[in-house]
């Protein structure tokens, strides 16, 4: 297998670091206001879902993340009183995590924060067509790694 042409080699390295940074500041701007970028993310999937609750393990799936890393972060996110876990209604076996009100005031409040990032650090950091085209691109790469998989 070749190495990567210098070309290949600068987009590459510009990819890998400007998303590292970019989480980092997320992170960072959502840390002064009580939370994680992925307690975020996990949150903002439950206040989409269905009655805002979503079985553990699916939940897992859709943000990939490992079980263990869900069930470490619903902890944290219990002790504040944000979410909560109850037996799963289909078959009582698995274990669905719900947002609570007090959840879902907390992503609404962050959620300025984190919107006025995304906006602020990246959109408006390119032309219209071009943040479709890293969508489209992100989106290939999902489809290629998670195929089947990912079933939001």
């Amino acid at each position: 297998m070749p190495w990567l042409s210098d070309s290949e080699q600068l987009d590459w390295r510009a990819y890998l670091i400007g998303s590292r940074a970019l989480e980092f500041v997320l992170d960072a701007e959502l840390q002064e206001v009580g939370m994680s970028l992925a307690e975020y993310e996990l949150l903002s999937v439950l206040s989409e879902a269905s009655e805002h609750s979503m079985r553990m393990s699916h939940l897992a799936d859709y943000i990939v993340q490992s079980r263990s890393r869900v069930t470490h972060a619903a902890t944290r996110l219990e002790r504040r009183g944000w979410v909560e876990r109850r037996p799963s209604p289909d078959d009582g076996r698995g274990i669905e995590l719900r947002l609570t009100d007090d959840g879902l005031a907390a992503i609404k409040d962050a959620a300025k924060v984190h919107v006025s990032g995304v906006r602020g650090h990246l959109i408006q950091q390119m032309e219209p067509e071009l943040f479709h085209n890293l969508g489209n691109a992100m989106g290939r790469v999902r489809e290629h790694l998670l195929g089947d998989h990912y079933n939001p």
